[in-house]
């Protein structure tokens, strides 16, 4: 007979989901910026018995989101996020509630090419409640999430995971993060097709001067006037291990014809012979026929890669650096604005649909 005093390991469940939660809210106090350098937080006795539950697997998983949808990463009640959409469908896969973490918060309109977050999960059969299971293997949480994630809007993506020891934390062990924005310059209104997904500059941009720009901001500096107000972070001062400004191709990439031709590896391609005057449009050449093609913007990218940001502080250096390509600012300008350390000598900050988180760095043991 069983023991009418021994509990069901299902019994407590909801209590440990409930101290969990707390645990939770707990770290969440802490600005982005003191938990990207591993300061200022405190780990009650609970919580580390909760982390090094042996019957647990943490999992640490990267995800790629379209942020437009979003109110952000972080989950916030009665809001559709990142971490809400993620933690249903792990609970739809799994069966049982779980709390996720986020190595690095992103706000609402921006997108991830990879974030990376962890979980715990505790593998209970679903046939006989109560029986432990050995934990999944990483391809089938990768594909099992993903299943739950495209019946809701389809916006977000694990795009890997690992097994990891129960003490890795996403954001604490993270060494390093890259971001990447985009700018689309070109007198002509926006694509649908890019909608959301960069900031259009209207003005041409000079690559040169941003170029000269970012080497008065790359390095270890005071960044007070590039850090927004509410900025929780104890410190102003970052150390920006690159800042750079690169032309790239404008997305949705078509070949042009001439791409095409040089690819072309059939003899006598008719389209090389032609001594008809050609436009180059996106992707298409018309031979002077423009109706119906839209040109193409220059795309911009500015990449910032650091340890830690400041709040803002990816946006509000853009935001000077495309006021100096557009003639606004010049490289003098730029070093009086670190110079005031006050952000009210900046600009107002790029909007965050150009914004992408690209990469978060880790070392594993």
């Amino acid at each position: 007979m069983t023991d009418p005093n021994l509990k069901h390991p299902l019994d407590d469940s909801t209590a440990s989901q409930e101290r969990l939660s707390k645990v939770a809210r707990i770290i969440d106090e802490f600005s982005d910026e003191e938990e990207e350098a591993g300061q200022g937080l405190v780990i009650s006795e609970e919580s580390e018995m909760l982390v090094k539950n042996p019957r647990m697997q943490r999992y640490l998983i990267a995800i790629e989101y379209i942020g437009t949808r979003f109110f952000g990463s972080q989950q916030q009640p009665k809001y559709r996020t990142v971490v809400g959409v993620l933690q249903e469908a792990f609970h739809k896969f799994i069966g049982q509630p779980v709390k996720i973490f986020c190595s690095s918060r992103t706000d609402a309109g921006v997108h991830a090419l990879s974030n990376v977050c962890h979980v715990d999960v505790e593998r209970i059969s679903k046939r006989k409640p109560g029986e432990l299971l050995p934990p999944h293997e990483p391809g089938v949480v990768q594909k099992a999430v993903n299943h739950f994630l495209q019946k809701n809007e389809g916006d977000v993506m694990v795009i890997d995971v690992r097994c990891v020891p129960s003490n890795y934390h996403a954001r604490y062990k993270a060494k390093e993060r890259t971001y990447f924005y985009r700018l689309l310059s070109g007198s002509d209104p926006l694509s649908i097709l890019e909608k959301d997904r960069a900031w259009h500059v209207p003005e041409e941009l000079d690559l040169r001067a941003m170029q000269e720009a970012c080497r008065v901001l790359v390095g270890s500096h005071d960044f007070s006037s590039f850090r927004a107000a509410g900025c929780q972070a104890k410190s102003p001062v970052r150390s920006l291990d690159e800042l750079s400004v690169t032309e790239a191709p404008s997305t949705p990439y078509f070949p042009s014809v001439t791409e095409r031709a040089g690819s072309n590896l059939n003899n006598g391609d008719p389209l090389t012979c032609s001594s008809q005057p050609k436009t180059e449009t996106a992707g298409v050449t018309t031979n002077g026929d423009t109706f119906g093609i839209r040109r193409r913007h220059r795309c911009y990218v500015v990449t910032a890669r650091s340890r830690g940001f400041l709040y803002h502080q990816v946006r509000l250096l853009v935001a000077v650096l495309k006021c100096v390509g557009t003639g606004e600012l010049t490289v003098s300008d730029v070093e009086r604005i670190l110079k005031a350390k006050n952000v009210a000598a900046a600009k107002p900050m790029a909007p965050a649909s150009g914004l992408y988180l690209g990469r978060v760095k880790y070392e594993f043991p």
